[in-house]
């Protein structure tokens, strides 16, 4: 299995997990010239942008580590790219998430990770 089919995997995983919370999946691996985001859900009124990070080991750092505040600027970029190519406006009430997972598969769901837009 190459890299992406793991991420793809674990990506459904969290995406799993999020509608069990009552959280609603609006697109998967959104992308643009900037980049990608893995998940756009929706909680109420607010758009969810989730970044889903898996390390196989600790060897590297938590999963959640690797979401550095370079990363961080990326997906706050993509997610204005995806309010401008959706009509919503700038005043649109968006969250940050990141769905961390470690080598035993186990899940851990950081609401509202980093802030951002």
């Amino acid at each position: 299995m190459n890299q992406r089919e793991v991420g793809g995997r674990f990506e459904e995983q969290a995406a799993a997990y999020l509608q069990e919370q009552g959280i609603q999946i609006l697109e998967r691996n959104f992308r643009c010239r900037i980049g990608e985001i893995d998940l756009v859900a929706k909680e109420g009124e607010y758009f969810l942008f989730v970044e889903v990070k898996y390390r196989g080991s600790s060897r590297f750092g938590r999963p959640e580590e690797a979401v550095n505040p370079r990363k961080q600027k990326k997906i706050c970029q993509v997610a204005q790219a995806y309010l401008q190519r959706h009509g919503l406006p700038e005043e649109t009430y968006c969250r940050f998430d990141v769905v961390a997972v470690d080598g035993r598969g186990q899940l851990t769901y950081f609401r509202n990770a980093f802030g951002g837009i």
